[in-house]
């Protein structure tokens, strides 16, 4: 079968697509995808250069959430059954014809949904809806600032907010990617290239934000925890910007406020009291429509190189797309506007 494959950790540019050995026997707990489209995240690019906090070894295929159909299953599976359409999340494997994972790890595809808004779903919304729902206790009268809020987890963030019924203020580097917060429901928005970003949130939600969710960090990081309330929630989830900041803990102190974070890939280990409730929470948004992920490219399985590069340089608006499925070309493959 054809996948993507990191044979040396380093730039996106480094990955190969070429012919490997599909998996023949199942383990215990397993099923078998054939993967129809797959998305790139951030930490997909961690995991290529060994950044990330657990070192996968050499070689690997990278990707981490997809969507497809189940081919095979371990006898002991009861979740899903051959030919169930399915979204997937795991650590890796995505960028492939097929993968083999831990069935645990798939979710049944809600009526309705395509196979593309299904790989867009997986990593971004449940990282989202956790921090939002499980970590930032948000309330429909809150102020709920997105820095960030034109990437996949800025969008997903957005689009989570507004469904929940909060005020959303989105940031973000351009006017474009604004535009698009815009469109996605943000009441507010301030461009922290051009703006001050603590003047203009504390002018905008008058006694300062009630959450923050940052999943950059460098110098936004900072400006964004001074403009929170007293008591205000801030949400750690990334940091897309290559910084990881050092926040002055008398703000901490002074201003009450709570700093948290987490790592989607542990919650189900740490929280399985709530954790598994929210995640069913929020597939319920995707499947009765108040959720729809924005996919802001579409490449082939043979451009997955410029597909991560594209998240690499921050260029993306919303989730890149590997389609798998497709025929191999040279540009991206045209996406509809929702």
């Amino acid at each position: 079968m054809r996948a993507a494959v990191v044979h040396t950790y380093g730039e996106p540019e480094g990955v190969v697509v070429e012919e490997i050995d599909r998996h023949v026997v199942l383990a215990p707990g397993t099923a078998r995808v054939a993967v129809r489209a797959a998305a790139v995240n951030y930490p997909d690019l961690l995991r290529i250069a060994d950044t990330y906090q657990v070192s996968i070894p050499l070689p690997f295929v990278p990707g981490s959430e997809f969507s497809g159909t189940v081919v095979d299953v371990a006898p002991d599976v009861g979740n899903v059954r051959v030919g169930d359409a399915v979204i997937g999340v795991t650590t890796h494997g995505a960028f492939a014809e097929e993968t083999v994972l831990e069935a645990w790890r798939l979710t049944r595809l809600p009526a309705g949904i395509d196979w593309r808004q299904a790989a867009a779903f997986g990593v971004t919304y449940t990282t989202c809806y956790h921090a939002l729902r499980t970590f930032a206790h948000v309330r429909p009268d809150n102020w709920v600032v997105v820095l960030g809020a034109a990437g996949g987890i800025g969008l997903a963030a957005v689009d989570i907010a507004v469904a929940m019924g909060t005020r959303v203020l989105a940031a973000a580097s351009s006017e474009e990617k604004l535009a698009v917060a815009r469109a996605a429901g943000a009441e507010a928005t301030v461009n922290y290239a051009t703006e001050d970003l603590k003047k203009r949130i504390k002018e905008i939600t008058g006694a300062g934000a009630d959450v923050v969710l940052d999943p950059v960090g460098g110098p936004a990081a900072e400006q964004s925890l001074r403009a929170l309330r007293w008591g205000g929630r801030y949400v750690v989830v990334g940091f897309a910007s290559g910084e990881i900041p050092r926040i002055p803990l008398n703000l901490v102190l002074l201003k009450g406020v709570v700093i948290t974070g987490f790592e989607n890939r542990t919650i189900m280990t740490h929280l399985p009291e709530v954790a598994p409730k929210h995640r069913a929470e929020v597939f319920d948004l995707l499947a009765t429509g108040r959720l729809r992920p924005r996919i802001g490219g579409v490449y082939p399985l043979d451009d997955v190189a410029r597909a991560l590069r594209e998240v690499a340089d921050r260029r993306a608006i919303g989730k890149i797309l590997v389609d798998v499925a497709a025929s191999p070309v040279a540009t991206p493959i045209a996406v509809e506007e929702p």
